[in-house]
């Protein structure tokens, strides 16, 4: 059994800051890339950003200069700092990460979501 477990959602004034984080733990041999999306309400959820195992990153357009996702091997832990927050952020934020099991089966998984609130 895989867990993604998400951690640092919560209120933010506009402009502000907040850094998301997402363990990995389970039966898991090698992830390839992690990654965050959002889902706004009444919207489809998007794809925020992106990196794999050598560190490589992609972004939405409509984060790209304000957020940064990294994450650390080691700990099979992702992050995402979120700066110059806008209202337009809001959404409930997930981690997702593709892996191999010891069984060498490529996997999917997802975490439960964190809720991000960017308001005055």
């Amino acid at each position: 059994q895989v867990q993604l477990v998400e951690s640092g959602g919560g209120l933010v004034p506009p402009g502000g800051s907040l850094r998301l984080s997402c363990a990995v733990s389970g039966n898991i041999f090698s992830i390839y890339h992690m990654a965050w999306y959002r889902q706004a309400p009444g919207k489809q959820r998007e794809q925020v950003a992106i990196i794999n195992s050598g560190g490589d990153t992609n972004y939405a357009d409509s984060v790209k200069g304000r957020f940064t996702i990294s994450r650390d091997n080691a700990k099979n832990t992702v992050f995402l700092q979120m700066n110059s927050l806008k209202p337009e952020d809001t959404a409930v934020y997930y981690c997702n990460a593709e892996y191999e099991s010891f069984l060498k089966r490529r996997i999917v998984a997802w975490g439960q979501g964190t809720q991000v609130t960017v308001s005055s």
